[in-house]
Formats: structure tokens, sequence, C-alpha cells
């Protein structure tokens, strides 16, 4: 059971693409509603990103730089939280929290598209020479 379970972790966290559209399919199953089902996938696949990030990090350079990226979180959150309160003079922290975890998948996103393409570039450069 151990062994069933880590695997199915390991492939969202490798392929967090896949969890998007499971949690996706399934929710709007469940619901009939689209647009909550795009929500709650991108909540849950944004997890699954920042986890992918490290790892891709950790095969492309062969070190841990989780650090940067609990750094990064915080200073993401941190700015959402001033800008918050700025604009609305209060902070409501569904929508702080909301805004923040969004922000986090276009970022991980991002990073995920460009550390694979390092990834998949050094592999076949490795192989060539």
């Amino acid at each position: 059971m151990d062994a069933v379970l880590s695997g199915i972790l390991a492939t969202f966290v490798t392929l967090p693409i896949l969890g998007y559209m499971i949690v996706f399919i399934v929710a709007k199953q469940l619901t009939k509603r689209h647009k909550f089902a795009v929500k709650a996938a991108l909540d849950v696949s944004t997890f699954f990103l920042i986890l992918s990030v490290h790892f891709l990090i950790l095969a492309i350079w062969e070190q841990s730089y989780l650090w940067i990226i609990i750094v990064l979180l915080l200073l993401i959150a941190a700015l959402f939280a001033i800008i918050h309160w700025r604009v609305k003079h209060e902070i409501n922290f569904a929508l702080f929290f909301r805004g923040f975890w969004r922000f986090n998948f276009l970022l991980f996103l991002t990073a995920y598209i460009v550390l694979m393409t390092i990834g998949l570039i050094k592999r076949v450069s490795f192989f060539v020479s």
C-alpha cells in the first residue's frame, strides 16, 4: 500500500499537469461546475508544481535549493500582504491567500517549463557529446 501511494505521489510530482487534469476531471464530474473545477485543479497542482521545481533543480544541478524556494514563497507572501493592505486597508486572509497561491501557480508553472527545457537540453547535449 505504501509503495502504491508513493508511486502515485511521485507521478504527480513528476508530471504535475497530470495531477491538474485528474483533479479537474474529478471536480467537474462531482460538481458539474467548470469554473470551480478549474480553481480546484489550480489549487491542488500548485503544491505539486512547487515540489516538481525543487526536484527538477535537484536533478539538473545535483544540489538542493529548497531553502531558496521557501524564502521566495515567504517574500511573495509578504509582498502580497503589503499590496493587499495598501489597496484594501485591511487584510482579508481568504482573498490574500487565494491571490498568493494562484500567483505561485503561474510562477512555478513558468519555472517548471523553463527547468524542463533546460534539463532536456542538458541531457541531449550530454548524450550527443
